[in-house]
């Protein structure tokens, strides 16, 4: 395997951490350390690549600033109990790999996928008995757990849509991938 294979598949562990991050998060409401330890850990190799490609260095310590404010507003968010610990390292370690251009449509793409989910959840919670009456999915299922009414938002999902549309936008893409 050349050294440009290795490094396009370090680049897509992005997209496929991401998704997983979604997956895990839809169906048990929790993300996996595994998940953001692996971001980070494919951002290295990325990041250096995307240095020998010419990506200035003073980007490249944004990231690393951007991706700990995020952690920073992350803990805060999940100290209030707005977001779920999972869902503050995924931000961060998304932030991390998105750095200061990709910031702001990842959280623009973040939040209305947020929305979006939030609000289809409240119409699918209000309305899921009139469609499968009774005898739907119980608790121990987890589409049970996503229609329960008091049930928590897998805000992951939204994350990963926010990371997914920003991903042309952050510094290691426009260096590694897009001159390809």
């Amino acid at each position: 395997m050349s050294p440009q294979d290795l490094l396009l598949m370090s680049v897509l562990s992005f997209p496929l951490l991401v998704l997983c991050a979604a997956a895990k998060d839809l169906t048990s409401f929790t993300i996996p350390n595994w998940v953001s330890l692996g971001l980070l850990a494919g951002w290295m190799p990325a990041a250096g690549a995307a240095a020998a490609a010419g990506a200035p260095a003073g980007e490249l310590l944004t990231c690393l600033g951007v991706g700990f404010g995020a952690l920073v507003v992350g803990m805060g968010m999940f100290a209030m109990r707005w977001i779920g610990g999972g869902d503050a390292k995924l931000m961060a370690a998304a932030a991390l790999w998105l750095g200061a251009p990709g910031l702001a449509p990842f959280l623009m793409w973040t939040t209305l996928a947020g929305g979006a989910l939030t609000f289809m959840l409240i119409a699918a919670r209000r309305h899921a008995r009139d469609f499968v009456g009774d005898t739907g999915p119980d608790a121990s299922h987890w589409v049970g757990r996503l229609m329960d009414r008091r049930g928590d938002v897998p805000y992951g999902v939204a994350i990963c849509v926010g990371a997914l549309a920003a991903f042309p936008y952050g510094v290691v893409t426009r260096a590694v991938i897009l001159p390809f």
